[in-house]
């Protein structure tokens, strides 16, 4: 080291000795964690007040001793420039309050200290169930405060590390408060089976007399041999520190001062700050202040606090689940209903189907039993007309007056007589079959014109029958089941000629008109009968209801159900000019797109 060198340590040397008288004169507080109630920190403590005020003569120095919440409360209250407290405790001051330390408590592991900081779990002698700390599960075990650190959270940590968890109830801890005598109490009163005290407090009483030897061991000694016997590991001593709003030149003056002192006792032992990361290990590992926030994010920590929600969320899980089942079971049961009505609905209509076709059937019949009476003489007709020419020809043969002309002539007369009378009786049976309803394009004046065919078949004197075509192209063509339109035309045209008959002019032609109606094909028979009263024509088209003395009251009926199963309408109505009466109905064009009311 060079002079220059030297001279600059020399200087701070001397400056170091004298920064203490340096101190602007004022008042210096500290506050002290008394943890064995405030008589013991005070006898504890006073060298070290005494020696502080030695080194700094122009300060007045007070200590003031308190419990955690009360050294807590001057502290944040501004009542103090300093605190000593130990480890744990000054780690939550930092936080809350940004303490900062500037010394730390010389401990000599091998000595037997009263700031040890560190824990022993004692249990009475004569217990020899309890032989370790693992056997205290189950067990109920005094401790000071929930949050002592050498009167709980240590010993807490080291059961952790056993696998022992208070926090599930394998021990109950039973807080007794401060001072640490009373937890004495809790087990002198065999309210607990075990204790936590200080690391050598329990030798420091037996030696004072105040406790007998031998009264109390120590569960899970970490060095036996040591002059103290501790459960748990050391931690570092307890920490000096400022409070936030303390000077900076004062706190280097009392740093200065505590570094000073000849370290005669644990008070007077102080040092650098410590690396206190074991302890913030520890609380961490613990989730206690000032690292409880982690506990927010444990699923525990959520349960508790937001099971109101979640149990209001559940409910109404369960009520919109209810409601969910509930809905669905009156939907399948609606639906088994609904399927249960359409399937008897489709049952009716086919059974009301089949009726219609029945009814139908025999309303054809019926009009060909009215009609029966002259089929014989139409068919006589063709037939003695083939009689005669057969006949003919046998004289012509045994007379030998038989020539090709005659056999040509009289073999064409049968051919034609036996197709007349063919066409006669399969007109009549194609209208009496009985098949199922078949809708198809055809041409409204060829529908008319083979029925009316048919129906000058069927009678003997057959009265004429005007067609009117009024038709434009794109209403000839209609979409109708043939058979149904026929039998609805040869109904009204024999209730025409019924009509004629009822007043002896059976001759008297009937009248067809087809013409547009709208989109519609209209077709019209006319009568010039006696007509209908106004009383009669409301209860034309019921079923049951006829003005003849013989009818059944069906024939109409039938016919405005075929009418309106092809979406159009049978009307009756008296005529523009002369008396009768004009029954018309609607049809729907192939062209126009229709509905089957069936």
């Amino acid at each position: 080291m060079d002079v220059r060198s030297f001279s600059f340590a020399r200087l701070c040397a001397l400056l170091l000795a004298c920064w203490p008288t340096l101190v602007c004169a004022g008042e210096l507080r500290i506050g002290v964690l008394a943890w064995f109630g405030d008589q013991t920190a005070a006898t504890q403590w006073q060298r070290l007040g005494a020696a502080l005020q030695a080194r700094l003569p122009d300060t007045m120095v007070q200590m003031a001793y308190h419990d955690m919440d009360g050294l807590e409360k001057a502290l944040a209250a501004g009542e103090l420039d300093f605190i000593i407290t130990n480890p744990g405790h000054y780690v939550v001051l930092e936080s809350r309050h940004r303490a900062t330390r500037i010394a730390t408590q010389k401990i000599e592991p091998d000595r037997d200290s009263e700031h040890a900081v560190g824990s022993a779990v004692i249990v009475p002698s004569e217990r020899s169930d309890l032989q370790t700390l693992d056997d205290l599960r189950g067990k109920r075990i005094a401790a000071t405060v929930p949050d002592g650190f050498s009167g709980w959270l240590t010993v807490w940590a080291e059961l952790k590390r056993r696998d022992i968890d208070p926090e599930r109830e394998e021990v109950t801890p039973v807080f007794a408060g401060l001072p640490m005598s009373r937890v004495l109490d809790k087990l002198e009163s065999g309210e607990v089976d075990a204790g936590i005290l200080r690391v050598c407090l329990l030798e420091h009483l037996v030696r004072q007399g105040r406790l007998p030897a031998g009264r109390y061991r120590v569960l899970s000694p970490q060095e036996p041999d040591a002059p103290c016997l501790r459960s748990t590991p050391t931690y570092p001593g307890w920490a000096f520190a400022a409070a936030v709003q303390t000077p900076d030149a004062l706190a280097r003056a009392t740093l200065v001062a505590l570094l000073l002192l000849d370290g005669r006792g644990d008070v007077l032992r102080w040092g650098v700050p410590a690396d206190y990361h074991p302890v913030h290990a520890m609380l961490r590992d613990l989730q206690v202040d000032p690292y409880d926030f982690l506990r927010e994010h444990r699923l525990e920590a959520q349960i508790r606090r937001y099971w109101p929600i979640g149990a209001g969320l559940l409910v109404l899980l369960l009520l919109w689940l209810f409601y969910t089942l509930r809905v669905e079971v009156l939907v399948q049961r609606r639906t088994r209903e609904l399927s249960a009505a359409l399937a008897a609905r489709d049952e009716i209509e086919e059974r009301m189907q089949t009726q219609r076709e029945k009814m139908e059937h025999l309303s054809r019949l019926s009009v060909l039993g009215e009609l029966s009476g002259t089929l014989a003489h139409e068919l006589n007709q063709p037939l003695a007309t083939i009689g005669n020419y057969a006949r003919s020809l046998t004289r012509r043969m045994w007379t030998g007056k038989l020539s090709d002309d005659a056999v040509a002539q009289a073999a064409h007369e049968i051919a034609e007589q036996a197709e007349r009378a063919a066409g006669i009786l399969e007109g009549i049976r194609n209208f009496a079959r009985k098949r199922a309803s078949e809708r198809k394009d055809c041409d409204a004046v060829k529908l008319v014109d083979e029925i009316v065919t048919l129906f000058r078949g069927m009678l003997p004197r057959a009265p004429e029958i005007h067609i009117e075509d009024r038709l434009p192209d794109e209403h000839r063509r209609v979409c109708v089941d043939r058979l149904q339109i026929q039998q609805v035309l040869l109904n009204l045209m024999k209730n025409a000629f019924d009509a004629h008959c009822a007043i002896g002019r059976a001759g008297e032609p009937i009248e067809i008109l087809l013409a547009p109606a709208g989109e519609r094909t209209k077709i019209t028979v006319r009568d010039h009968g006696p007509g209908l009263a106004d009383a009669d024509g409301a209860r034309l088209f019921e079923p049951f209801f006829t003005t003849k003395p013989d009818g059944m009251g069906l024939g109409l009926s039938i016919c405005k159900g075929i009418v309106e199963a092809h979406a159009g309408q049978l009307a009756a109505a008296p005529p523009d000019d002369g008396h009768g009466l004009c029954l018309s109905f609607t049809l729907p064009c192939a062209a126009t797109p229709h509905h089957d009311a069936t």
